[in-house]
C-alpha cells in the first residue's frame, strides 16, 4: 500500500523568542545527555527483541529438522515448510490474512489484474452439463466457433461427467500460448476443437440506460481490479452521450478489492478537499484520503445518484459507499453491506506464493470502523424472500408423498411463481403435485408430477426471470433519482 500523506493544517505565526548563551548552552548539554540515554535505551530494546527473535527462530528451526529425519514416515519439506507457515498466519485468527500457495496467488492476481489466462467462454452447469452461455468478443472462444449451448463433453480427452463448475474451469485455463483441446455437442452434432490459450481482459463495470427511463444510467460495479476506475469514468461518459442525467451505482455482492481504485472512484463524485476515507496502521494517527486530481483527473460526476449495496458489498465497495454517502450526502439503498473493515498487503515469494497481511484498518470519513457491522442503507430495499431460498439438487428427482428438505424448497418456488402446492413444509402432497403437473405444462414439459432435473431446471430459470423483475431495491433507487 502506497501511503499518500497530505498536510491541511493551517500555519500560524509563532512571536519571535529570545536565548542567551547560557540558556543555549544548557539546552544543548541536556538534549545530549537525554539524547544518549535514549539511544542506550532503544538499541538495548532492540538488541533484546533481535535475541528473542533468533530463539524462536532457532527453536522452529530444530522442530523442522527433527520432523524431517527421525519423524517414522516420510514427509515432504514442502509441506512441513507450508505447515509451519499456515500455522503462524493461523494464530492470527483473521480470516483476511493468510499464506497462499501458487494457484491461490495465482486466483489473486488474476482477479487484481481483471485477466486471465484461457479461450475466453462464459460456461455454466446446465444439469449435470458444462454449457457454453456466450463466448467473449475478440477472444479464441469466439474466432474458433464456439456458441451459446454448446455442450463441452470433454476437455483433453477426459470426460467432465460428475465434475464440478469451477474443476472444469480449471482445466480450460491453463499458460498462455498452450492449447487446449474441447470435446463440443452442439444439437445432435460432436466435434472436436482446438484453442490456443490466451490472455482474456474481464470488464468489472457494465453500464445501460434504464429500461422504461432512458434518462437514468446504470452502472454495475462487479469488482475493484487495475482498470476499474477507468472503465468507469468511460461508462459514465458514454451514457451520457447517450442521455442519462442521473446515475445508479450497483454496488452489490462486491466483494473489494484494490483500495487505490475506490480512492479514485469516489473522488469522481466527491469535491476536491472531501474526505475520502482514513487508514490507521498499528500504533498510528489516521492518514486522511482528501478527493482531488490526483485521484480523479479532474472527472467529476454532478449528475444525481444513488447506490445499491447488500450483505455481498466488501471493503473497497464499502470503502466507495461509505465516501458518497458521508461526503456527498448520496444515499444508499439495499440492505446492510458485509462489514470488512481491514486493509491487506501482499508480500510476495520468489516461488510464486504469496503472504497475505492485514496491515491496517480504515475508517470513513467520519472516523467510524465498520468492521463486522456494515453500512446500513438510508432506504431499505430487497429482493422478495425467494431469492435467498436454497437451491435444489438437480441429482435426484422427487416424487409424491415423498419427505425431503429440497421439496420445500420446490414448493416455495411454485408459490413465488403464482402456482399453489398447498404446503411448503417439504411433504411432496398431492396438491404439490398438481401444481408441479400445471408448471410442466405451461413449460411444455411432460406433465409427469415428478421433479426431475429438467423440471427443476426449467423451475429455477423461471424463478430468476421472476426476480429480475423484482428487484426492489433497483426499484427504489430509480425513484430516488427521478
Amino acid at each position: 500500500m502506497v501511503k499518500e500523506t497530505q498536510n491541511t493544517s493551517p500555519k500560524k505565526t509563532q512571536p519571535k523568542k529570545r536565548f542567551s548563551w547560557v540558556t543555549l548552552l544548557v539546552t544543548v548539554i541536556l538534549a545530549a545527555v537525554i539524547g544518549g540515554g535514549s539511544v542506550y535505551v532503544v538499541m538495548n530494546q532492540r538488541l533484546q527483541a533481535v535475541e528473542r527473535t533468533n530463539q524462536s527462530l532457532g527453536k522452529i528451526n530444530t522442530v523442522f529438522n527433527t520432523l524431517n529425519q527421525y519423524y517414522y514416515k516420510g514427509i515432504s519439506k514442502t509441506k512441513l515448510e507450508d505447515g509451519a507457515l499456515n500455522g503462524m498466519v493461523n494464530v492470527l485468527n483473521d480470516q483476511f490474512s493468510e499464506y497462499m500457495s501458487k494457484d491461490e496467488t495465482q486466483s489473486l492476481n488474476d482477479t487484481i489484474s481483471a485477466s486471465f489466462t484461457g479461450i475466453g467462454a462464459e460456461v455454466r452447469k446446465d444439469g449435470q452439463q458444462i454449457q457454453i452461455v456466450a463466448p467473449i468478443a475478440g477472444t479464441p472462444a469466439e474466432k474458433g466457433g464456439l456458441k451459446a449451448k454448446d455442450i463441452i463433453l470433454k476437455i483433453d480427452g477426459k470426460s467432465l461427467e460428475g465434475y464440478s463448475l469451477n474443476k472444469a474451469v480449471s482445466l480450460i485455463r491453463g499458460k498462455k500460448g498452450t492449447t487446449v483441446k474441447l470435446s463440443i455437442k452442439r444439437g445432435n452434432t460432436t466435434f472436436e476443437k482446438s484453442f490456443k490459450r490466451a490472455k482474456i481482459p474481464v470488464k468489472t463495470v457494465a453500464g445501460r440506460l434504464d429500461a422504461k427511463d432512458k434518462h437514468v444510467g446504470y452502472l454495475q460495479v462487479t469488482t475493484f481490479s487495475e482498470s476499474t476506475a477507468k472503465e468507469m469514468k468511460q461508462t459514465i461518459q458514454s451514457l451520457r452521450k447517450k442521455g442519462a442525467t442521473s446515475f445508479v451505482i450497483d454496488m452489490r455482492n462486491n466483494p473489494g478489492g484494490l483500495m487505490d481504485q475506490a480512492l479514485k472512484m469516489s473522488s469522481m463524485f466527491l469535491k476536491d478537499g472531501k474526505t475520502i476515507m482514513q487508514v490507521q496502521q498499528k500504533n498510528g494517527r489516521p492518514e486522511v484520503y482528501k478527493a482531488g486530481k490526483k485521484y480523479d483527473d479532474g472527472f467529476k460526476v454532478h449528475e444525481k445518484t444513488v447506490v445499491l449495496i447488500n450483505g455481498g458489498s466488501a471493503s473497497a465497495a464499502e470503502i466507495f459507499s461509505a465516501a458518497l454517502h458521508q461526503s456527498a450526502g448520496i444515499k444508499l439503498i439495499g440492505t446492510k453491506s458485509f462489514g470488512k473493515g481491514t486493509v491487506q498487503n501482499a508480500m510476495p515469494f520468489n516461488d510464486k506464493t504469496e503472504l497475505k497481511l492485514t496491515i491496517a484498518k480504515w475508517l470513513t470519513p467520519d472516523g467510524t470502523w465498520i468492521h463486522e457491522k456494515g453500512l446500513q442503507p438510508t432506504v431499505k430495499a430487497d429482493y422478495p424472500a425467494i431469492a435467498y431460498q436454497a437451491m435444489i439438487d438437480t441429482k435426484k428427482a422427487y416424487h409424491e408423498n415423498e419427505v425431503a428438505k429440497p421439496i420445500a424448497s420446490l414448493q416455495k418456488f411454485l408459490q413465488a411463481l403464482g402456482y399453489q402446492p398447498g404446503r411448503t413444509d417439504g411433504y411432496f402432497s398431492s396438491q404439490t403435485k398438481t401444481a408441479l403437473q400445471k408448471f410442466q405444462t405451461d413449460q411444455h414439459l411432460p406433465a409427469s408430477g415428478v421433479a426431475d432435473a429438467q423440471t427443476i431446471n426449467s423451475l429455477q430459470t423461471a424463478v430468476g426471470n421472476y426476480l429480475e423483475h423484482s428487484d426492489r431495491a433497483y426499484q427504489a433507487a430509480i425513484k430516488a433519482v427521478r
